[in-house]
């Protein structure tokens, strides 16, 4: 009998506020981090190496002591246990279902949520670490192992409290099963054409005007059909970016605008008419991501331009609410903000469920690796239609998996697991205070 034997941590930090990628107007020079964690067993893998999962909660540096301080708190519920009782038999990860709602409902950790903040994002990145060992095990990329569950399946992994007024499992079992039809032709475009993506090289806010032009025009050649600009720390600075952008990317590219939650509802409704001339595809993040109603009101001011928002959204039942305030045009799931997988699913299902498209976030480091999973069983499997995926262009050579963006495409991932191992020398070069790119 095969057992999880514990969680072994890593306080991984990537200097990035040396170069300002990642720059926005609410974090000027964030080193982006992964509070890293590995589940460990005394199983092989079917190509005979160690069988562990890999997983993280992403975070921009200071603070990331924390998280792992958070993790490591999960590690009893995992420590010694049957391999079957947590992840299921191979290709079959029922289990994690049941693991979900352990977590989330532990009485003590609860409290100090609840469901929201480090604790659920420790949950989260434990949970993504399970999935990724239930899909290692079962010998398949995360999103191919989702896509090939039962709609009874997929509904057993998500948590209906709190969502029946907006939700119930069988109405999700019906939405899985409108779904069914077409779902091997559906996998078969994937694998053959990969999955959209768009651009946020070109836009961090710390970038001078002529590199914003030249990523703009690079985006545009390596085939990306929208590019992202962050926004909102001048109008003035704003309107001359934008303008810098839109000649540079033509008529017909999208350029998507975020402003990272820095606005009060006053303020994002008249800044955002005052960019509207630009034609963004849609303001991200314009206030707080916790104020439903603020959110409405700035979509109902700013119309037709969309508003869209999720990335600090911190559980299923923000999301839910901001569904019934009709608050989004675009839902933005981040895989490492709510309590992973299981969550996430919930949320997809929610989102197909009040008829809104999914475009998740993925600026930052991992996220882009283990969201694409996400999205490509969105299609499959739920919506039954593509949208696009955030592209970030650095970090990626830190996984063994990383994502592949060619054309403007995701390849669909054919690795087994989740693509979030990390390679053991980045772990090693960027642990924090002690690896070698923190001490040069």
């Amino acid at each position: 009998m095969s057992k999880i034997t514990g969680l072994d941590t890593f306080d991984v930090r990537f200097p990035t506020s040396r170069t300002l990628s990642g720059s926005d107007a609410m974090n000027e020079a964030p080193d982006y981090s992964a509070a890293y964690v590995v589940v460990r067993t005394d199983a092989t893998a079917p190509d005979g190496g160690e069988l562990a999962g890999y997983g993280f909660a992403f975070t921009i540096g200071r603070g990331n002591e924390v998280q792992l301080a958070a993790i490591r708190a999960l590690e009893p519920f995992l420590a010694g246990q049957d391999l079957d009782a947590i992840t299921g038999e191979p290709g079959d990860p029922v289990a994690l279902g049941d693991l979900y709602r352990r977590l989330v409902t532990d009485s003590p950790l609860h409290w100090l949520g609840p469901a929201c903040g480090v604790i659920h994002m420790a949950t989260g990145a434990v949970l993504n670490a399970c999935w990724d060992l239930a899909a290692r095990r079962a010998g398949m990329p995360l999103w191919l192992l989702l896509a090939s569950l039962s709609p009874e399946q997929l509904a057993d992994l998500v948590d209906f409290r709190y969502l029946a007024d907006a939700l119930t499992r069988d109405q999700a079992v019906g939405l899985l099963e409108r779904a069914l039809d077409g779902r091997a032709e559906r996998i078969a475009a994937l694998c053959r054409d990969g999955y959209p993506a768009y651009s946020t090289a070109p836009g961090w806010l710390g970038y001078s005007d002529e590199l914003l032009a030249a990523l703009c025009d690079e985006a545009v050649r390596d085939g990306f059909k929208q590019v992202k600009v962050k926004v909102g720390a001048s109008v003035t600075d704003d309107k001359r970016r934008l303008a810098i952008a839109r000649e540079t990317v033509g008529p017909d590219i999208g350029i998507a605008i975020d402003a990272n939650q820095v606005w009060d509802v006053p303020t994002a409704a008249g800044w955002v008419r005052e960019l509207a001339q630009f034609r963004p595809a849609w303001i991200e993040e314009p206030t707080s991501p916790d104020d439903i109603l603020g959110t409405a009101a700035i979509r109902r001011a700013v119309a037709p331009v969309l508003v869209a928002s999720g990335e600090h959204v911190a559980n299923r039942v923000l999301f839910k609410q901001l569904l019934q305030a009709q608050a989004i045009d675009v839902m933005q799931i981040d895989a490492c903000r709510v309590a992973g997988v299981n969550e996430n699913i919930a949320n997809l299902l929610l989102a197909a469920k009040f008829g809104v498209p999914v475009y998740p976030h993925a600026g930052g480091v991992g996220l882009c690796e283990i969201v694409q999973h996400l999205s490509m069983f969105d299609y499959v499997a739920v919506s039954g239609t593509p949208r696009m995926i955030e592209w970030i262009d650095h970090l990626h050579e830190h996984f063994e998996a990383p994502a592949v963006v060619s054309g403007g495409y995701y390849a669909a991932p054919e690795a087994p697991g989740a693509s979030t191992r990390m390679r053991p020398e980045s772990v090693a070069e960027y642990t924090y205070p002690d690896g070698a790119a923190w001490r040069s």
